[in-house]
């Protein structure tokens, strides 16, 4: 059985102009940033660069560039965000080395290099989410036998998700794995195929991050908002919780406003690609699919938005309510030291400068600050009601 080649990849949301930022790394170890220029040169020789091939910067569609290492593993990184990483010609007996192989070389050197350069600014939408990536792997077959297909899907996956099969080519996917038996395609052609499977796959995942997040944040919400009652202490550690969740969601609401850019434009280029015309049939409506997500996630992240608005001005008012009684008390303290003035002005028994006067003094200091504190903490464990619209989750 031979195996042709293994691929991996993700995406991340980028420009053209974060590519020439990646291409002056790659080539010279610098970046125009404030960065510091040991760490990029620790970085770039971390991935290993085969000096002789270098790198080279090209457009087939988009603008890509594209390095080997001395370990043959051939990367490219496109424009919008898409980073492939394969293998060629791989023994049946080390594919799984290879695999890890290729996981290992993206997750430890070249992912903290990428990350280091755009660490300055908003973060990635992985970074927010805080999710460990996950890849799908590509192995692509030439003119493999059904049965030493079933066989390899057997040892890696539970079962088989999705099984095409034309006259150029058969796809069986599982849940990681993706064997590709080449029947008599052109290896670019697999090649812009997988590409494109990649940026589906992680277009997808990211959605389902953003809704799992919306999730996460909407319940950590309504916990709070739906008790009845919540002390002074517990309001400014809400309050605060709530400024945190606020930043998220702004973040993301740009992340996700980007996203339909990426997907209108890779979309146009796979229908104008002569290369993958037989392809369009499984993939095409696929983009479809992923703008009626994209928009269905944008119209709850907005309600995500709302809703971490309100409840930021319920806690708002809650904390202007602490202190308008924090000033209530204030108030109560000064009158007394007032109070005790005025005994002193119209009595003859106040007390001269002197021991005792001294003494005096600092017991009516302790009072009022006995006073403050008490007060304050009064302030801190008093109950106050949350009057919030109350929503029924049961309804479908």
């Amino acid at each position: 059985m031979k195996i042709d080649g293994i691929y991996i990849g993700g995406w991340f949301q980028r420009t053209t102009l974060q590519l020439s930022e990646v291409y002056d790394f790659l080539k010279y170890a610098k970046s125009e940033l404030k960065l510091s220029p040991k760490k990029l040169v620790e970085l770039r020789e971390n991935l290993n660069i085969n000096k002789d091939i270098g790198t080279t910067y090209a457009i087939d569609g988009l603008e890509y560039l594209t390095y080997s290492t001395n370990d043959n593993i051939i990367i490219k990184v496109f424009e919008d965000g898409l980073i492939t990483l394969h293998k060629n010609d791989v023994a049946d007996i080390t594919m799984f080395k290879e695999v890890d192989a290729l996981a290992e070389y993206y997750e430890k050197k070249l992912s903290p290099a990428i990350n280091y350069l755009f660490s300055l600014g908003a973060p990635v939408p992985k970074e927010l989410a805080n999710i460990k990536n996950v890849y799908p792997y590509f192995i692509v077959l030439n003119k493999c036998k059904s049965a030493d297909i079933d066989n390899l899907i057997a040892k890696t996956e539970n079962q088989k998700y999705f099984e095409y099969k034309s006259d150029a080519y058969e796809v069986h996917r599982g849940d990681k794995y993706y064997f590709i038996n080449n029947l008599r395609k052109k290896p670019k052609d697999i090649e812009r195929y997988i590409e494109e499977q990649i940026f589906i796959r992680e277009f997808k995942a990211q959605l389902h991050r953003y809704l799992n997040l919306h999730r996460i944040i909407w319940e950590k919400i309504a916990d709070v908002k739906e008790n009845v009652t919540i002390t002074g202490k517990e309001i400014i550690k809400s309050s605060n919780k709530i400024d945190g969740y606020q930043k998220t969601v702004t973040l993301i609401d740009g992340r996700i406003g980007q996203m339909s850019t990426y997907l209108k434009t890779r979309e146009k280029l796979v229908k104008d690609d002569e290369l993958l015309k037989e392809a369009l049939d499984l993939i095409g409506y696929r983009y479809e699919t992923l703008g009626n997500t994209l928009n269905y996630i944008k119209d709850l992240w907005k309600m995500t938005s709302n809703y971490v608005s309100s409840a930021k001005k319920l806690f708002s008012d809650l904390k202007s309510d602490i202190t308008d009684r924090s000033i209530n008390s204030l108030t109560i303290v000064t009158s007394m030291g007032v109070g005790a003035s005025l005994i002193d002005l119209f009595t003859e028994s106040a007390p001269s400068f002197s021991s005792f006067g001294v003494i005096y003094f600092f017991i009516l200091a302790l009072i009022g600050y006995g006073v403050s504190k008490l007060m304050n903490y009064i302030a801190s464990h008093r109950k106050y009601e949350i009057n919030d619209i109350e929503y029924d989750k049961n309804i479908k």
